[in-house]
């Protein structure tokens, strides 16, 4: 087993899925998972401890459930396990300007700020794939 699957597992465990739903997302065997669990002590994350330092946690009622004691200990924790951010989400969109594709991991209208500019106040703007007339 690599590292970077025991960090998986580590993760995956914190969330809450069983063994096998482990098993078949880091591509090892059940038992291998369910040893490696047994053996590090990786219990599922139940919101009472910072998932980085182990500290309590108090919720709140009627708000969504705190993984970290703090902003410092969220960032802490993606900067080590930034390989478990899901990015294959890109997507192909046509600029509402120019109509250039362009790739966006999130939700944009424009390939790039001239065509925002142009757009938003409907003015010629030159750059470098085209010329934009309003």
């Amino acid at each position: 087993m690599t590292g970077q699957q025991k960090q998986e597992i580590r993760y995956w465990r914190g969330e809450g899925l069983g063994y096998k739903a482990i098993a078949s997302k880091v591509d090892v065997s059940e038992s291998a998972v369910k040893s490696h669990c047994q053996r590090h002590n990786l219990r599922v994350f139940d919101g009472t401890a910072c998932r980085h330092c182990d500290q309590p946690i108090t919720q709140q009622p009627k708000q969504k459930p705190r993984k970290f004691c703090g902003t410092a200990c969220r960032q802490a924790w993606w900067n080590i396990h930034g390989h478990l951010v899901d990015r294959h989400t890109d997507r192909t969109l046509a600029c509402a300007n120019c109509g250039q594709a362009f790739s966006s991991y999130g939700s944009r209208k424009f390939c790039c700020h001239p065509c925002y500019i142009a757009a938003r106040f409907r003015k010629e703007v030159r750059h470098e794939h085209s010329t934009i007339q309003p």
